[in-house]
């Protein structure tokens, strides 16, 4: 094993931009693709309605505000191009009255007379407003028809955005729950490689960057594309040539977002590396506060933390700086493609050729062809983040550090474990790297009911002995057998269901004193509750706080003392009812009316057990029917107390060296 192995650093990745990743995306699509169909067509729909209000606002002018050139009767000379025209219907008695009063003025056609624009001055307000009611009722229609798409238009988004939100949000869980589960999968060691604060930032701020991208960056490939290809669409079939006369600076948009990209995929990068190497410095400064006020480290962790905040701080300001760019650049490039519709849509508007409506609803197009143009540098921000995140997800997803499971038998049963027999290690070596054995050749046998007890100096590979027998780790070399069979034959949940570990600094959650003790054994009953509680000597403890086994515990049961700790973790094994009892330096670091609680508490738990039992003060051991005495990885004596005594060998040196042993017996 190589000593890097299975640590991923942030720096070493590969392309931010890989489109691949997106790929790998889709299997947490899937489940909601009924949702996401929904939302496309939504947005089918709003884009109509975007695409449709320019369009009523050119029908408002062209036919009731600024109506077309109409020609002039038959009768009468051809009036100039600029001529304007009202028409009038005489069938209308108020309107003909009207006509009737301004005769000089109104040219007569059949049923129709007609006012030129230029006359209408002339007419007095209430005249005018009367032979202009069917504009003005027409103006109400489309008026009214317009804010029933405003209406529309709001309700569509509304629905759209609360559909493709509940679906981020699905997504978002699946995704959380695939990369907690495979992370409580992974070997142990996996987790000594890399930092806390690193992988806690793949669960959270990496996965919410996920979210963003299901939700807003999904939103703007099929929103703002939709709608960009159907603005470009009806610019073309309202007047090609404008079209293409505004279409001329496009080229220098798409310039500028991909200098843009190029400028900005590296930033955003650094920017995810930073946020999580920040986040690991503060875990570890609030996990090792006690160490730093103690060595009076404040100064000089501030000052390492200052210099990651301040890399973090000049990234941020390349990224603004880029923004500062690109955004203006977008708004003045917005600004020349309506200045080329007004000097080339207003000529064709006085010759003629094209109306007035159709020019302020190109105005209004370019704009909103402009808007999600303006989106992109979010959008792009949204985009490269999330890849990057998606970048180090993967990263854990795709970690295969985690001990093998045995595959199912061809008879499709895994072999029956209902009592622990026997348990064996075969020639066992071990090592966390490669060249640096810890354990080398360990054999010995543990029987049902037996207590061995193992002992040496530090270093010499207890800990590591006991690790593997809950599967934590595998050995390098050797077996362990369990009834005689390979310990990698079973499912680990078949045997760790029928073992318990106490170890050297037991690890309580931020819960109740219930909920650590009792979590995952069944809901025992008030009366099972008691003579656990009882078993494990925690009865004075919960007696004193005030809501007893309801009490609330600190993180990692910082609030009660490591004995207490030790006790509550007794008891946990108790509540399981194990059939095999593990102990790591169980009274180690304790006061000696702690230590006989503790000890009280053991033999209660390890009577009618089999035990394994990790120790550094060798009196807690004396009662044990073997002792393993291990040096340098090896175990290097075996038998009793007394025997073990008599020989005088490495567990009597170290039984004298021990404070207080007394006299050999």
């Amino acid at each position: 094993m190589r000593p890097d192995q299975d640590y991923f650093e942030e720096t070493r990745l590969g392309k931010p931009y890989d489109l691949k990743l997106l790929r790998r995306l889709r299997p947490f699509t899937r489940p909601h693709r009924r949702l996401i169909f929904w939302s496309v067509g939504l947005v089918v729909l709003i884009t109509l309605l975007d695409l449709a209000m320019p369009y009523v606002t050119k029908l408002a002018i062209d036919r009731h505000i600024v109506p077309r050139a109409a020609s002039a009767p038959d009768s009468r000379p051809e009036p100039p191009p600029s001529e304007r025209y009202l028409s009038i219907d005489l069938s209308d008695p108020a309107a003909a009255a009207v006509v009737l009063k301004y005769g000089g003025v109104a040219r007569i056609d059949g049923n129709t007379a007609r006012i030129a624009f230029t006359d209408l001055p002339r007419l007095e307000q209430a005249e005018l407003a009367e032979l202009r009611r069917g504009d003005l009722t027409g103006l109400t229609r489309l008026a009214a028809g317009f804010l029933v798409l405003v209406i529309l238009d709001f309700l569509l988004n509304f629905a759209q955005a609360m559909v493709m939100e509940y679906a981020g949000q699905r997504m978002m869980h699946d995704l959380r729950m695939r990369l907690y589960g495979h992370l409580q999968d992974l070997a142990l060691e996996f987790f000594t490689r890399n930092p806390v604060g690193r992988l806690v930032t793949r669960v959270t701020s990496d996965t919410q960057n996920m979210y963003e991208l299901f939700t807003s960056f999904v939103s703007f490939v099929f929103k703002d594309l939709v709608l960009l290809a159907g603005i470009a669409a009806v610019m073309l079939a309202l007047n090609w040539k404008l079209a293409l006369v505004t279409f001329v600076v496009l080229p220098l948009v798409a310039a500028a977002s991909i200098g843009f990209s190029k400028h900005a995929r590296d930033i955003f990068r650094i920017l995810r590396v930073q946020v999580a190497e920040i986040n690991t410095r503060f875990s570890e400064t609030i996990g090792g506060m006690r160490a730093i006020q103690l060595f009076r480290q404040e100064a000089n962790n501030s000052r390492r933390f200052a210099a990651l905040n301040h890399e973090n701080y000049l990234a941020g300001m390349r990224q603004i700086r880029v923004l500062a760019v690109f955004l203006p650049l977008i708004e003045v490039l917005a600004i020349v493609s309506v200045a080329l519709i007004v000097w080339y849509g207003g000529e064709r508007v006085l010759d003629e050729t094209l109306s007035l409506g159709a020019l302020v609803a190109f105005v209004s197009y370019i704009r909103m062809f402009y808007r999600p143009l303006r989106d992109l540098a979010e959008k792009y921000n949204i985009l490269q983040n999330a890849m990057a995140s998606a970048e180090r997800i993967f990263l854990v997803l795709d970690t295969t550090t985690m001990l093998p499971q045995p595959r199912r038998p061809p008879g499709g049963r895994f072999p029956e474990l209902d009592r622990i027999e026997e348990l064996r290690f075969d020639d066992v070596d071990f090592r966390y790297v490669t060249g640096e054995p810890v354990l080398k050749q360990v054999r010995f046998d543990l029987r049902r009911g037996e207590t061995i007890a193992v002992v040496g100096p530090t270093g010499a590979g207890k800990t590591s002995l006991i690790s593997l027998i809950p599967r934590l780790y595998d050995p390098t070399a050797g077996r362990i057998l369990l009834n005689g069979r390979d310990l990698r034959e079973y499912p680990s949940a078949v045997f760790r269901d029928k073992m318990a570990l106490v170890m050297q600094e037991s690890f309580l959650f931020s819960g109740t004193i219930r909920e650590n003790v009792f979590d995952g054994a069944g809901g025992p009953s008030p009366a099972q509750a008691e003579q656990v509680i009882a078993a494990a000597n925690l009865q004075g403890l919960v007696g004193r706080l005030p809501h007893g086994l309801d009490t609330v515990l600190g993180e990692g049961g910082s609030l009660i003392s490591s004995g207490e700790r030790q006790l509550i973790a007794i008891a946990r094994a108790f509540a399981r009812n194990p059939q095999l009892i593990l102990f790591d330096e169980a009274t180690s670091y304790i006061d000696s009316q702690t230590e006989l609680l503790i000890q009280q508490a053991l033999e209660r738990l390890m009577r009618q057990r089999t035990a394994l039992v990790v120790a550094h003060r060798l009196s807690t051991v004396r009662s044990a029917q073997r002792i393993l005495v291990m040096n340098r990885g090896r175990i290097i004596e075996s038998g009793s107390h007394p025997e073990l005594m008599a020989h005088q060998g490495f567990y009597y040196r170290l039984h004298q060296a021990q404070p207080g042993a007394g006299p050999a017996q």
